[in-house]
This record gives C-alpha cells, sequence and structure tokens, in this order.
C-alpha cells in the first residue's frame, strides 16, 4: 500500500466531492478557486497561465516537488488542478509542506 500524505488525502477528497478541475481551460472557466496546484513538470508557458490563473482567483499557487500531478490525480497529463472548496484547499493549505512548494 502506498504512503500518501495529507494534502494527497485532501486532494482525492477533493477529487471524490468534484469540487476540482484539472487543465488550464477548465481551471479558466471557474467562477472561484480557492487554490491552485501546477506540475513540476510542467511547461514554462502552463506554468505562466497557472500564475495568471491564481492571481485572477486571488488564490495561492503550489507546484508539486516529488510526484508529478499525474501521480497524485490518476489522470493522464494532468499539469494543472484547482481546488473549488474551501475547507479542502484551507487543508491542503495547512499540510502541503513536503510534497509542494508555495509559488504565490
Amino acid at each position: 500500500m502506498e504512503n500518501k500524505s495529507k494534502a494527497e488525502t485532501f486532494i482525492g477528497f477533493a477529487m471524490r466531492t468534484g469540487k476540482f478541475r484539472i487543465g488550464t481551460n477548465a481551471v479558466a472557466t471557474l467562477k472561484k478557486a480557492q487554490l491552485v496546484i501546477v506540475c513540476s513538470t510542467a511547461s514554462e508557458n502552463t506554468k505562466k497561465e497557472a500564475v495568471k490563473l491564481a492571481k485572477k482567483f486571488g488564490s495561492p499557487l503550489l507546484e508539486t516537488k516529488n510526484k508529478s500531478l499525474e501521480q497524485i490525480t490518476h489522470r493522464d497529463n494532468a499539469k494543472v488542478m484547482a481546488i473549488a472548496d474551501k475547507q479542502l484547499s484551507d487543508a491542503i493549505l495547512n499540510n502541503f509542506e513536503e510534497d509542494f512548494t508555495q509559488r504565490i
């Protein structure tokens, strides 16, 4: 059994409840995102787009460290993700140190 960090567990909860979007276009359609996550393997243009989206929503931006966003979400080509739920995003932000770095 794989050991998951608390932040990864909370991302899983967000996915189960449907309070997330994956992909820059899908994230851009949200009215409000509480947290934006970008993969460390994403291209520079994708990372710039994630910064723009985080600024648009006024939300923090996290970048993955050890695992790719694809490994965390179990979705192919997942490079940008947004969490729409305030409580889940707060829980992720309180427990992100080992798997993510904060960019904004």
